[in-house]
């Protein structure tokens, strides 16, 4: 299935749009269905029984919120999701996010070591929810650490929107080239897109209208029966 590539400023006026008077969706309402799609895409990729633990690594904003979205998700859909948020903003948004996954034990972690033990060392998917498609320069502490690991760990990764650290447009950088395992683009593949490599790329977007589609020139993919998302040849 072929598919269009939006830049940077086409992906924020979409954005913008859909959370206009026009458009009609808060950012809960696009958060809540973002996440679905990502655990969605996860359930797609991943047999529960033997991948059962997903390490969602959270970020400070809308892309780490998409994440907490997923971990309520991927907890009903039979995963055991622990989230490792060392930065959490005190907006009411991603503090209500938080006590949804406190009411299902879902554990979070500030630090990366707990107990002599390192998370990923115990988790058999990553979830990359750092950064979206407005991260720009180099990635700093306190996500520094999780993204060298990211470029080194053998364990799959799922990278919410765009591998957090790339270039939006061009892809990998000179600091950041690591691959995740599946791909699952939001709303509209970003131009990085071209640079992904692993095995499975998602669209999740079945909310866009077809006069916003039409308005910025992309084409929205037929979704298979009550899927969130759908997967696109690569």
């Amino acid at each position: 299935m072929a598919f269009k590539c939006v830049s940077q400023k086409v992906a924020q006026a979409i954005d913008v749009e859909l959370m206009s008077s026009s458009g009609g969706f808060s950012i809960d309402q696009l958060m809540e269905l973002a996440g679905l799609s990502v655990a969605q895409a996860v359930q797609k990729s991943f047999d529960t029984k033997k991948n059962p633990n997903v390490l969602i690594c959270v970020g400070p904003g809308n892309n780490g919120g998409d994440g907490l979205v997923a971990a309520r998700h991927l907890y009903h859909f039979g995963f055991k999701p622990s989230l490792y948020y060392p930065k959490q903003p005190e907006k009411d948004l991603y503090q209500r996010l938080v006590v949804q996954c406190k009411n299902l034990n879902v554990p979070i972690y500030k630090e990366l070591e707990q107990a002599g033990d390192n998370l990923v060392d115990k988790s058999d998917i990553i979830l990359d929810a750092l950064f979206g498609f407005s991260f720009q320069g180099e990635v700093r502490d306190p996500y520094k650490e999780i993204v060298g690991i990211f470029e080194k760990t053998s364990k799959p990764i799922v990278s919410v929107d765009i591998p957090s650290g790339w270039n939006v447009e061009s892809g990998p950088t000179e600091h950041v080239k690591f691959q995740p395992q599946v791909l699952v683009s939001l709303t509209v593949p970003k131009q990085c897109v071209s640079h992904f490599k692993g095995k499975h790329h998602f669209v999740g977007g079945r909310f866009v209208p077809p006069s916003l589609a039409e308005k910025f020139k992309f084409d929205v993919p037929v979704y298979p029966g009550a899927d969130q998302v759908v997967e696109m040849n690569l």
